[in-house]
């Protein structure tokens, strides 16, 4: 509130301003006090200031609070008129008053000095200053606006209690200006509340800060109700319609401001400002209204009011997305027309928000005298977005092909390169675009395109950047065109153009996928020079393709070369290198490898002793598989549940059963939990050795760590009881199997017949045997287990119980029987 405002309307309160940071103090002082003032003011900013200054023990005996005030509101800086403040407050014989505070409060609060501005209230009621009530409420003001809502409501409080005060209605309607700022409902109610029980009347500054709180608070119906009521006592004002507007557009309520600001143009006459005006297109826009934004537009020109550049890129940015391209150039012309004159937001907007061509053209046509080359660029980007977006690279690479006057395509000019051409406005595109187009050619397998275009880019004076090296090499190298890569590395160089560490990793792996094993040689010496590292995937894949070519002794020799280039070898190629070993030469060269490897340095890591441990157990070497695991226990590093797993298996297979129990044992206390294929070589196991019974309570361990049996498992428990002589307990476990809609092959139903024609229980065996026929799961005649079938078959014609039946299944043709009937 203006202070010429304040003194109008509550001068009976006091006689001079609350404040004089509003006013020139100098015009109510003597001469000499003013030339007091100004001498202080040059003191205190001249540097270096000296508190101890001789001239200042002078001059403080003349101090007085005019003096203090006028000398406050004359610096320019918060932290001097506060050094001086705190140091006339120590003078002798001088005493600060309310109005000395206020000025000193008034500067804190604009600066948003709170932690000073708190210690400022509490020497104002330590000093016990006696105010006026309007004193009180300025400083109640200074703190409502620093936000120090709680400070506001302790001064006024603690004035009144000491009897530094009696407020009045002004006081109260500072207060609840401060507090409606805090955003709490209930405390501006009470305050409100307090008012009235001391008898104050209410005005429209009392209920103006009441309908801000409740505005704030999102209290639509409150505020509604207040605004009524100020309505109807018509103490309505621009700064209460423009509270109401501004938190209806707040709220979403954008068409109930719309109708309220007609409202009141017609009832109240009262027009609000170009700032309301604007918070209302702003929420027109944001709420997707944007013919009510426009229409709000032609009324505020209608009334005078000429829009800004802020005005018009809200208005072009809302019609622009919603695709209006009509309306978007309309209000460029006319923003044009009224003086203002467009920025690149606006430019970026209109070009932006259009992608297909013949809209483009249409901006370009308008905007093409205005746009300035960064606009340009942006045209070239929206434009290659729009064909990439669409999936029209082809229409992108001609038009850069075109732009950069590439006289192969004579397909006709585009309309935007001639529109640009004509105003003296075609430049080449920046290296952003043409590295986006590069790279949706690579993508789309257009390689020879994306080369084509680079080749230009250079032709045009223009330095290819690294990216599009990259993503060009990168597409050459997925196609195996190494070759290729390897002469545009070249030309990359003679552009100066570095290489990085993935343009020759690219390669290095392209080299690696053709076995090319003195390519990547080659390469490496110039990862060297570079200071690269060649990526381990690639190494390794080339050691593995060797292997699987049966080339892994000149694996070996190539991770012996890699290491002479000067790079350290890498475990993960190493057991590769062992794996292969294994495969191609037998375990001991594996082993022999593995311990150069340590001997060289080198610390295997789980996988390499696994590779290892596996090979050693499936060769029946379990006992120096158990001498490997233990060694690599011993160096720290932690078996997987596969490790263990490999052993187990070996131990089963040698019958060592109870060795492969305490790998279990050693599994726990590891804190690994054994899995399916854990159980399935113990049970199997178990079953080889005669234990059936032990086989089966691992199965319900099993099932009751819910580690769920898969079919391998179901087929080790069913041949390994059917081997003990457990016929009846298999089947138990065979029909469980079918229930879990789990396909039992040949073997399974094999063992089982055979199982039932041991024990002499033909018509069980026969029941199996037809089950089989009818699902198709006779052995066919490279299966081991055929001649199994074969001689069941023979026993089933034998007996008398069986073979009417089987006559019919051969009659019927439901499995072959050219051994059965040459062996009759």
């Amino acid at each position: 509130m203006a202070l010429s405002r304040i003194a109008l309307l509550h001068h009976r309160f006091s006689r001079r301003p609350f404040t004089t940071k509003q006013v020139d103090n100098t015009r109510f002082l003597p001469p000499n006090q003013s030339n007091l003032a100004q001498t202080l003011i040059t003191i205190f900013t001249r540097q270096p200031f000296t508190p101890n200054d001789p001239e200042l023990l002078r001059l403080a005996p003349e101090l007085n609070t005019k003096v203090v005030e006028t000398v406050l509101n004359g610096f320019k800086r918060w932290a001097l008129a506060y050094l001086f403040f705190n140091w006339a407050s120590k003078q002798r014989g001088y005493r600060n008053d309310i109005y000395a505070y206020n000025a000193m409060a008034s500067i804190l609060s604009g600066a948003r000095q709170n932690a000073s501005l708190k210690d400022l209230v509490g020497d104002v009621l330590n000093s016990r200053c006696s105010m006026s009530p309007g004193g009180l409420g300025f400083l109640v003001r200074c703190l409502g606006d620093a936000g120090l809502v709680e400070e506001a409501s302790f001064v006024f409080d603690r004035a009144r209690e000491m009897g530094l005060c009696v407020p009045n209605a002004y006081t109260y309607n500072c207060l609840l200006e401060a507090v409606s700022k805090s955003g709490s409902v209930g405390l501006v109610e009470r305050r409100l509340e307090e008012m009235r029980r001391c008898g104050f009347v209410f005005d429209k500054f009392t209920l103006t800060p009441v309908l801000q709180a409740y505005c704030s608070a999102g209290e639509s119906e409150r505020a509604l109700s207040v605004f009524d009521e100020m309505l109807g006592r018509g103490w309505l004002d621009e700064h209460v319609s423009t509270v109401l507007v501004v938190s209806f557009c707040k709220w979403g309520e954008v068409d109930k401001a719309f109708e309220l600001v007609e409202m009141l143009e017609e009832r109240e006459k009262i027009r609000l400002n170009y700032k309301t005006c604007c918070v209302l297109i702003h929420g027109f826009v944001k709420e997707s209204r944007v013919d009510k934004a426009v229409q709000l537009f032609e009324k505020m020109r209608g009334m005078g009011m000429n829009g800004d550049i802020a005005v018009y890129d809200v208005l072009i940015g809302g019609v622009c997305k919603d695709k209006d391209c009509e309306m978007a150039l309309r209000l460029y012309l006319e923003m044009k027309r009224s003086g203002v004159l467009p920025d690149r937001g606006i430019f970026g907007k209109l070009i932006r928000s259009f992608s297909e061509e013949s809209e483009l053209i249409r901006i370009t046509e308008v905007i093409i005298g205005d746009i300035d080359t960064k606009s340009v660029m942006l045209l070239y980007k929206t434009l290659l977005e729009g064909f990439i977006r669409n999936g029209l690279v082809h229409d992108a690479y001609s038009f850069i092909q075109k732009l950069m006057g590439n006289d192969e395509f004579d397909d006709g000019e585009s309309e935007i390169i001639q529109l640009l051409k004509d105003h003296n406005k075609a430049i080449l595109p920046e290296m952003d675009s043409l590295s986006s187009v590069i790279d949706c050619l690579v993508k789309a397998d257009e390689v020879d395109k994306a080369v084509s275009l680079l080749h230009k880019i250079v032709q045009n004076g223009l330095s290819p950047s690294l990216m599009m090296y990259n993503n060009i090499i990168e597409g050459m190298c997925k196609e195996g065109r190494s070759e290729e890569s390897l002469k545009l590395l070249g030309e990359m160089k003679e552009s100066g153009v570095e290489p990085s560490q993935f343009t020759l990793n690219c390669i290095y792996g392209c080299l690696a996928a053709q076995c090319d094993v003195a390519g990547a040689l080659d390469l490496l010496k110039n990862m060297r020079f570079y200071g690269f590292e060649p990526w381990i995937k690639h190494s390794t894949f080339l050691v593995k393709k060797l292997c699987e070519n049966g080339r892994a002794v000149d694996a070996c020799k190539y991770l012996d070369d890699v290491t002479g280039e000067g790079f350290s070898g890498h475990m993960v190629a190493y057991t590769a290198a062992i794996d292969g070993l294994i495969k191609n030469e037998g375990v001991d060269k594996g082993l022999e490898l593995f311990r150069d490897i340590c001997a060289s340095g080198h610390s295997p890591d789980v996988i390499a002793y696994h590779v290892l441990i596996k090979a050693l157990c499936k060769a029946c070497r379990t006992t120096e598989a158990e001498n490997l695991f233990n060694e690599m226990v011993s160096k720290g590093v932690k078996p997987s549940v596969a490790t263990y797993n490999s052993m187990i298996d070996g131990w089963c297979k040698e019958g060592e059963i109870d060795r492969a129990v305490s790998c279990i044992t050693r599994m726990y206390e590891d804190e690994k939990d054994p899995d399916v294929i854990t159980y399935t070589s113990l049970i199997h196991g178990l079953c080889a050795s005669g234990r059936p019974s032990e086989a089966i309570s691992r199965w319900n361990e099993m099932k009751g760590k819910d580690c769920c049996p898969n079919v391998i498992t179901f087929m080790a428990l069913i041949q390994g009881l059917c081997k003990c002589g457990w016929t009846s307990e298999s089947l138990v476990y065979f029909r469980e199997m079918e229930e879990k809609e789990m396909e039992p092959d040949s073997a399974v139903y094999v063992s089982l017949i055979s199982s039932f024609l041991s024990s002499g229980n033909i018509s069980a065996g026969f029941g199996i045997f037809r089950e089989m026929v009818d699902k198709g799961r006779f052995p066919v005649t490279v299966d081991r287990n055929y001649m199994l079938a074969v001689d069941a078959a023979d026993k089933f014609v034998e007996d008398y119980r069986t073979s009417c039946h089987l006559t019919f299944l051969i009659k019927d043709g439901s499995f072959p029987v050219v051994a059965v009937v040459n062996r009759k």
